[in-house]
């Protein structure tokens, strides 16, 4: 990860942040402790690839690198890499040679239920209860060291993010850390 870093900067990109991978595993203990996932039937694992792709060609990526790891299964979001429409990304894995193998799952639609006060699969009868958080909007909370809703994500996974972000303060000469 080093060296992609180096080449990122020889390719002229400013601060290239690879995945920040010991906050992620901080993150993933504290779902785990706070028993969000069950840690007898859940692996966690970390597949370091800079981003160097993305729509179809990353939705090929991600797959066929979960059929090198043994997988057989592939739990897909409701963002499918920016795919549109689930017809357009199910197309996309019939043109990569070996992908017709990797059973897709479609994750449902999960938002904020505000009359549950917790995180639940959207229902578009009820549209106006539900509030969904982008990552820009969760990024800006944890910045400025504001909650999200209470039941949106377990205590000590949003307190990882925050400190994360503590981290980031900038040091005396004004410029904002590189995590290492």
């Amino acid at each position: 990860m080093t060296d992609t870093r180096r080449r990122l900067l020889d390719m002229g990109c400013q601060n290239p942040i690879i995945l920040l991978h010991h906050w992620r595993m901080k993150q993933h203990d504290k779902v785990l402790e706070d028993g969000v996932l069950d840690p007898e039937t859940t692996v966690v694992s970390i597949f370091p690839s800079p981003m160097h792709y993305a729509g179809p060609t990353e939705v090929q990526w991600h797959a066929k690198a979960r059929i090198n790891a043994g997988a057989n299964f592939y739990i897909v979001g409701r963002d499918r890499a920016g795919m549109g429409l689930e017809s357009e990304y199910v197309k996309v894995q019939s043109m990569a040679p070996g992908l017709e193998r990797l059973n897709i799952l479609p994750f449902k639609v999960a938002a904020y239920d505000k009359t549950q006060g917790k995180m639940a699969f959207f229902d578009p009868s009820r549209a106006q209860e539900f509030l969904f958080i982008s990552g820009t909007k969760m990024r800006t909370l944890a910045r400025n060291k504001e909650n999200p809703p209470d039941g949106f994500m377990c205590p000590g996974g949003w307190k990882v993010l925050v400190e994360y972000y503590d981290s980031l303060a900038p040091a005396d000469n004004g410029k904002v850390p590189v995590p290492t």
